[in-house]
């Protein structure tokens, strides 16, 4: 692709998408740019801190726990008090909550406060999505989930790369840094962002409102997440399953270092073009096709005997990443109602959580119990059965409705600063 071609397929990609999609856009990267706990905690606590490992993975799971729990609550929030509202008190909680982590000492302040930091960063999910959802037209969502999804990843190279420096001089710095970071997303929200939720319509001043029971009894939504969850649980063993797999194979940190940074480099490089390729294409297939290329793409692992080998398979399984994110995020607005999109973002979100607690603690227990290659057989597994269930739930969806029949006239968004 010729340089004037790539400009051209760029500027149709990000032309189009409302001015509060960008300031939303940016806040994220903002956010993101300045991660520290996330990449150094584990490192913080062992080498910094002296602590063991176990009390380092206790952490990592109470991190997790509150993860999980904020899902469903900061849904709720996200359709009661508002988007904008919610985004700002998550956003304030998790610089204060960060920055207070430096500074404790005592183990059970540690956990505590890490539980802290999981809740608070996780609650603004689902504001964030709800938020996209409520700005961006819907031929136009999937194009700025993958730009946002883009966003994520190169603000987590970033600063993956430049927490190491940190850490080297100061982990107390690194806080402060991302408590900082977080603050500035807060005034980014304040200050730029207009309320989105869309007013109340005539059917829920009658009654008929979206409550957490509305969205557990909706069979077709929480389809999705359980298939969301089957997904979440094989992109999971990147982090997880990879380095401990590597670790007993002989293979050094850096050896996995290497093979893990092709991921964040693919989607910083390819995320655009894959989304031109994607945006207008049949979002059931592509679920398919993702979940297949995620399963057997850590399934191929089995056979990795290099660093250059296990490189390829992450090639595999990030293009399964690319594919899927953006798309399945578009599927979950597609069967979200307007005035509901809080409640379920937070269900979608709690997929991804529940498998970053369960993903650590099953495939220990399968490595540890039979060995490495019977994860990765559980991961094609896995990724066969996500794909069937996409297949069998796309065809009993009804065709996508017009993009006017959305907005009708008393559910408009709000558009004042409040």
């Amino acid at each position: 692709m010729s340089v004037a071609a790539l400009r051209r397929a760029t500027r149709e990609t990000v032309s189009g998408l409302p001015r509060e999609f960008w300031w939303l856009w940016t806040s994220t990267l903002v956010n993101r740019l300045g991660a520290f706990v996330a990449t150094f905690m584990a490192l913080y606590l062992t080498i910094d801190r002296g602590y063991s490992a176990s009390y380092a993975g206790l952490v990592a799971s109470l991190h997790g726990l509150g993860g999980v729990i904020s899902s469903i609550g900061a849904g709720v929030m996200t359709d009661r008090i508002g988007r904008r509202p919610t985004l700002l008190v998550a956003q304030a909680a998790t610089a204060v909550s960060v920055a207070a982590l430096g500074f404790v000492h005592h183990p059970v302040a540690i956990a505590a406060v890490a539980f802290l930091v999981g809740a608070a960063s996780n609650a603004s999910r689902p504001a964030v999505q709800a938020m996209m959802a409520d700005i961006v037209r819907p031929e136009d969502r999937v194009r700025a989930f993958s730009l946002n999804y883009w966003a994520i990843n190169l603000g987590f190279a970033v600063s993956s790369m430049a927490a190491g420096f940190i850490a080297e001089v100061s982990y107390l710095a690194g806080f402060l840094i991302e408590a900082g970071m977080t603050a500035v997303c807060a005034v980014v929200v304040f200050v730029k962002l207009p309320e989105s939720r869309p007013q109340a319509t005539k059917r829920e001043k009658a009654g008929d409102e979206v409550r957490l029971g509305t969205v557990l009894r909706d069979g077709r939504f929480m389809s999705v997440v359980g298939l969301s969850f089957l997904v979440a649980f094989i992109f999971q063993q990147g982090s997880v399953g990879l380095p401990v797999a590597m670790g007993e194979a002989g293979f050094s940190p850096a050896d996995y270092g290497l093979a893990i940074a092709v991921n964040g480099v693919l989607i910083v490089a390819l995320q655009i073009p894959v989304t031109r390729f994607i945006e207008r294409r049949d979002t059931g297939r592509i679920l398919i096709v993702s979940s297949l290329l995620a399963g057997y793409g850590f399934g191929l692992t089995t056979f990795a005997g290099s660093v250059g080998v296990f490189a390829l398979t992450v090639c595999v399984w990030t293009l399964g990443e690319m594919l899927n994110a953006p798309t399945q995020t578009g599927l979950v607005v597609r069967l979200s109602p307007a005035h509901g999109r809080g409640r379920y973002q937070g269900m979608y979100t709690l997929s991804w959580s529940v498998a970053a607690l369960v993903a650590p603690l099953m495939s220990g227990f399968v490595i540890d119990r039979f060995g490495a290659e019977w994860l990765w057989g559980l991961c094609a597994v896995v990724g066969t059965a996500a794909a069937i269930g996409y297949g069998a739930l796309m065809r009993r969806l009804p065709a996508e409705a017009p993009a006017a029949a959305e907005t009708p006239a008393d559910a408009k968004p709000e558009v004042s600063a409040a």
